[in-house]
């Protein structure tokens, strides 16, 4: 956006705050800018900016809508209303055990009013920023006061919270610093909820010459106002008027106004802001941060282009979901649509550039974007990285996709090509099963084949006995006849280490034995040791359940090295020997592990042996497979959180090991989460996480010789269901050509978990061969 009188919002890349999660899936657009001003030029939909300022740490708004709660009573209702946010603010500190009034908050119940659904997704995007507060993530005295439900939510929503609260606060502060010459500036929140923003800036000292204007529905605005007045902590800051409500004004202090206007209504809006005194004349600050997208698309748009058209000095800040047809997407729609809050935007606006796109449209100049994963990365300092990852025990990586994204106007961010050229696609089909059971709905899993045509599956977090749990059943897929059937083993001699693990790896030595590595129960537990199964040599190829694991507890000199997770436990030849190498991973403890051990085989002892080269960055998540007697080692998460294009491969020498680049043309983009095959000298790397927002990882094929990498996308239009990539177990079959997927899934930031219903088929003989 063009500005006129006033300097640029943000010029330099650290001002490019992008919201939208790692978690979650949004996009926030900061239109900044003087759109072309055409006095007529006015939206029967929306109304005046209202003005909203947030601080450093993160109000309460519309949001997601997360796990629990109620929509707020409605003291009293616009006869129409859209759906427009209104969250009341959840940042720091807990909640008081008593309050004056009681504002119940929580997410709108499947089935509500629409209005009510959508006040209620505010509600429940306050109570998460009040449980990240409680935390540590974001600092905010006055959210305890303001927010009336105390709930503790999951590391992955305080992640995400956190992002998205100081990245709109860092556009605020921004706002506010390149203006601060002008005598006098304003903030319109629209469905600003029970947010504190303003309270905060006050507390702060940075309202000097900046005025305030909240506006939300009226029964919202309502509550808020009483709070206000009731609160001596809250009434102190903005000043005890003494007055009663003045129509749509429910509160009004010298540098404060909370307006109740129906969002929808545009003409109705301009004229409450006419009546607070809103100057269409000065620097102005409007915020919708997920609020727009509750709103039908045509007075949505009618607000953005009134907001051009009547202010001369102006930028926007927009913080919305992206990307609604990948798995995430997919997820979270139909998690808000069981809410009755359809996301409108989505459709029509499904990514940066369409809301780019709208934004031009609508009048405005200038309009930058960057994801949630960028501003952490890019404008998060990296001693701040290591305070926020240090608060609480973390393993939910997965979940923090980059789906939300803001759109930041007048502002210079760093140019990241989210193209993904594509070789082709590869059609997902369901695994065609004679028999099927619940039990494959799972991740963090391990599934490796035992015999020729038999897979075992163990551990992970999935559905047994119709609960969601840690699994503690082992289960089998057995082909016979072109069909596979599933069905649960018998163990033999349960023992209580096997633990319902997560995250471990099981190497099979033998025809009849197979060894467990590793793995984790909580994440703030320490990683488990090391597990024998024993299953007879020969088996009925007919009948799954007839097939039996004996668990067999051991405690080798080595096992201090198998206390972690999310590693690799890879086969290697030396000098004739056979050793399982024990790369990466991260533990209780450290975050991220680089060492590596060499145990044999038979006597699970580690041995040393020497290892030359460039040492690989430490990583977990990563994908290791066996080949020339060595190991090829792919992606992961670093130490920074950030996903690892490289590869290495451990060779083999005479004397010891060594290893080496393998340089990838064009480079591999960085993943982690994904699983890894070899097959006739090319690298099988499958699904994932990357941050690419335009795409999901499907097969890349990497050609060991040559280094040519070809991505190729994962066709599911057969399927009826998601098909989450990542968690996942993989096992390919050389002789078909064709890999098979068990479970995968996860947490999906606040909207559910999802985990893959079947085994899912891919044949890859035509890519195998044109390669």
């Amino acid at each position: 956006m063009a500005t006129r009188s006033w300097p640029s919002l943000a010029t330099g890349p650290r001002y490019g705050t992008a919201l939208a999660g790692p978690p979650g899936a949004a996009a926030a657009a900061l239109g900044v800018g003087r759109p072309g001003r055409d006095p007529g030029g006015r939206d029967p939909t929306r109304g005046r900016p209202a003005q909203a300022s947030r601080p450093g740490t993160g109000p309460a708004r519309r949001g997601d809508g997360p796990a629990r709660g109620r929509a707020p009573p409605a003291a009293r209702r616009s006869p129409r209303r859209a759906p427009r946010h209104s969250l009341r603010p959840a940042v720091r500190s807990r909640f008081p055990a008593r309050r004056p009034v009681a504002c119940r908050m929580g997410r709108g119940r499947p089935g509500a009013p629409r209005a009510a659904a959508v006040q209620g997704t505010g509600g429940s995007s306050a109570v998460s920023k009040c449980s990240a507060a409680a935390r540590g993530y974001i600092q905010d005295r006055f959210l305890r006061l303001l927010v009336g439900r105390r709930r503790r939510r999951t590391p992955l929503v305080h992640r995400g919270y956190y992002i998205r609260t100081r990245a709109v606060d860092h556009c605020i502060q921004d706002f506010l610093l390149k203006t601060q010459s002008h005598p006098r500036t304003q903030i319109l929140s629209l469905g600003a909820g029970f947010d504190s923003l303003y309270f905060r800036l006050k507390d702060i000292g940075l309202l000097h010459h900046t005025v305030v204007y909240e506006v939300d529905f009226p029964s919202v605005a309502c509550q808020k106002a009483t709070l206000i007045k009731r609160m001596k902590e809250l009434s102190a800051l903005v000043g005890d008027t003494g007055g009663e409500e003045l129509g749509v004004i429910t509160f009004s202090g010298e540098d404060y106004k909370l307006l109740g206007v129906d969002l929808s209504e545009l003409s109705e809006l301009e004229r409450a802001l006419e009546e607070a005194e809103l100057d269409n004349g000065i620097p102005t600050l409007f915020i919708a941060e997920v609020v727009l997208t509750y709103m039908e698309n045509s007075r949505s748009d009618a607000l953005i282009q009134w907001a051009a058209e009547h202010f001369s000095q102006a930028c926007f800040l927009l913080y919305e979901q992206m990307h609604p047809e990948d798995p995430f997407g997919r997820v979270m729609q139909q998690h808000f649509s069981q809410l009755n809050s359809v996301l409108h935007s989505l459709t029509q606006y499904p990514d940066c550039e369409a809301q780019q796109r709208r934004f031009f449209e609508k009048g405005w100049t200038e309009c930058s974007v960057m994801d949630m994963n960028e501003f952490f990365t890019c404008c998060t300092p990296e001693d701040e990285q290591q305070r926020v990852q240090a608060l609480e025990p973390f393993d939910e990586y997965e979940g923090m996709e980059p789906s939300w994204t803001p759109l930041l106007s007048n502002m210079t961010v760093p140019h990241r090509d989210e193209t993904v050229r594509m070789a082709g696609s590869i059609t997902a089909a369901v695994c065609a099963m004679h028999s099927e059971i619940s039990g494959l709905r799972r991740y963090g899993h391990h599934s490796v084949l035992i015999k020729p045509n038999v897979i075992l599956t163990t551990g992970g977090f999935g559905e047994e006995d119709g609960q969601h749990c840690r699994m503690r059943n082992f289960h089998v897929l057995i082909k016979h006849a072109g069909y596979w059937k599933a069905g649960c083993v018998k163990k033999e001699n349960p023992d209580k280490r096997w633990a319902e693990r997560l995250y471990h790896t099981v190497s099979c030595l033998s025809n009849s034995l197979a060894l467990v590595v590793g793995g984790r129960t909580s994440p703030s537990s320490a990683g488990l040791g090391m597990l024998w199964l024993k299953f007879p040599e020969t088996c009925n190829a007919s009948d799954p359940d007839d097939i039996t694991v004996e668990l067999v507890s051991l405690q080798p000199a080595a096992e201090p090295a198998a206390l972690r997770w999310r590693h690799s436990t890879t086969e290697v030849i030396f000098k004739g020997e056979k050793y399982l190498f024990l790369y990466g991973g991260r533990s209780a403890m450290e975050p991220v592990l680089g060492d590596w051990y060499f145990l044999h085989a038979q006597e699970l002892s580690c041995t040393v042996i020497p290892v030359d080269g460039p040492v690989p960055e430490s990583r977990h998540s990563h994908s290791a497979c066996s080949w020339k007697g060595g190991v090829l080692i792919a992606g992961g998460l670093g130490t920074a959180e950030q996903p690892l294009g490289s590869v290495f491969f451990l060779r083999e020498l005479e004397c010891g090991f060594q290893w080496q680049t393998v340089e990838t043309h064009p480079p591999l983009i960085p993943r982690y989460s994904h699983t890894a095959h070899v097959h006739d000298g090319k690298l099988l790397l499958v699904g994932g996480v990357w941050f690419h927002s335009s795409s999901v990882p499907g097969i890349t094929v990497i050609d060991l010789m040559t280094g040519l990498c070809l991505n190729y996308t994962i066709n599911v239009e057969h399927l009826e269901w998601p098909l989450m990539l990542h968690n996942h177990s993989s096992v390919f079959l050389p002789n078909e050509k064709e890999l098979l997927l068990i479970g995968g899934g996860g947490n999906c930031f606040s909207f559910g978990t999802h985990l893959n219903p079947k085994p899912v088929s891919l044949s890859l003989s035509n890519i195998l061969t044109s390669h």
